[in-house]
């Protein structure tokens, strides 16, 4: 697959992501991929789980921006953010491709936190990022 169509097929995963479509959201993935969750230790293992999985998230996002995408062959990041309850997670999506879908998925959520003080001399304003 050519990166052009991978970069298409991510834009596509995205906005249906973000349209809370589950079906459209599931087409990039193999069918049995692994999704990693590192800072839960959890690991989905197949399409139909991790479909599963998400569309019977109690808390649906009510926000979704992608911040960017970056890559190169196989292997694929997104930078976004979600809306949760009103709250901002911060969200590293690392994908990997084989024969045009995702066989490996690695999400790492955070929390927005505030810029310390000590450090605002070597830094932009954080609200200009």
């Amino acid at each position: 697959m050519e990166e052009e169509q991978i970069r298409e097929a991510l834009n596509m995963h995205w906005r249906a992501s973000a349209a809370g479509d589950v079906n459209a959201e599931h087409d990039i993935y193999d069918d049995d991929v692994v999704c990693d969750y590192p800072q839960s230790g959890e690991r989905i293992l197949g399409r139909s789980n991790l479909q599963a999985l998400r569309g019977h998230h109690p808390g649906k996002p009510s926000g979704f921006d992608v911040r960017r995408i970056v890559g190169k062959g196989d292997l694929w990041v997104t930078e976004y953010t979600i809306i949760y309850q009103g709250q901002s997670v911060y969200t590293v999506s690392i994908m990997e491709f084989h024969n045009g879908k995702v066989v490996h998925e690695t999400q790492y959520f955070a929390d927005a936190f505030e810029a310390p003080s000590w450090r605002r001399q070597w830094v932009l304003d954080p609200g200009l990022t």
